[in-house]
């Protein structure tokens, strides 16, 4: 069942008193029953909620039974399908990339904030979390991982897109290993745009490992799931 906690937001830079922003999320694990030694949060897209992702959590406490996993609704409802969330919404459905930035940047510090209270809740560093994205979710992931100032283990994202690539270098805070999956028969999102989002990444100093789903579209499978579990193993062991 979805559990609603009260995030408390960031002021902002000229002093003004921090919001606050309600975000349900589930939790799973540990598999092992004992206490959490590590903490992925996994983010669902647009049109979805923390239910779209909660199949994975099986598949990746596989090789995680010490982790816990963490899967939030994104803050706001989904404009063209209330009964599901967004991390930010496109009017008209506009999706110029100065459009998609500005909904990203919107919806940073309520991740921002959220990630601090599940670390701080299980009292973990940022060295023990992951963070996994799936088309908006990969935005945000990518997005808040890269800028905040303690590095994760890890950021994996799939069938989403990097933005503010050209910002990054000037804004990039830490640098985690990142995956990128896409499948060539993405529709919205051309798998070509993967190329260059890893060369932006690598350019501001990233490791990034890329994994190419011949045929796949706007979907996660299961050779996908299981290069994330891999990644994750080795980010997060120990």
């Amino acid at each position: 069942m979805a559990r609603s906690i009260s995030q408390a937001l960031p002021g902002r830079a000229n002093g003004a008193g921090a919001g606050t922003k309600q975000l349900k999320r589930r939790r799973r694990g540990p598999a092992s029953g004992g206490d959490a030694q590590q903490l992925v949060i996994l983010l669902h897209g647009r049109g979805a909620d923390s239910n779209d992702l909660l199949h994975l959590v099986p598949l990746l406490a596989k090789t995680l039974p010490h982790a816990v996993f963490v899967l939030p609704d994104a803050p706001q409802r989904c404009a063209t399908s209330p009964q599901t969330y967004e991390w930010f919404s496109l009017p008209d459905g506009d999706r110029h990339p100065d459009k998609v930035e500005a909904g990203v940047r919107a919806a940073a510090p309520v991740l921002d904030a959220f990630i601090d209270h599940e670390l701080a809740i299980h009292g973990l560093p940022d060295d023990r979390l992951a963070l996994f994205g799936f088309s908006q979710g990969c935005m945000m992931a990518l997005h808040v991982g890269l800028r905040r100032p303690n590095a994760c283990a890890a950021i994996l994202g799939y069938s989403g897109r990097l933005c503010a690539a050209d910002s990054l270098g000037g804004e990039i805070a830490s640098r985690p290993p990142v995956l990128l999956c896409h499948g060539t028969d993405h529709l919205s999102v051309p798998f070509e745009s993967q190329t260059l989002e890893a060369t932006a990444l690598e350019a501001a100093g990233v490791a990034v490992t890329t994994v190419e789903r011949p045929g796949l579209g706007h979907r996660l499978d299961r050779k996908g799931i299981d290069a994330g579990a891999a990644l994750l193993a080795r980010a997060l062991a120990g």
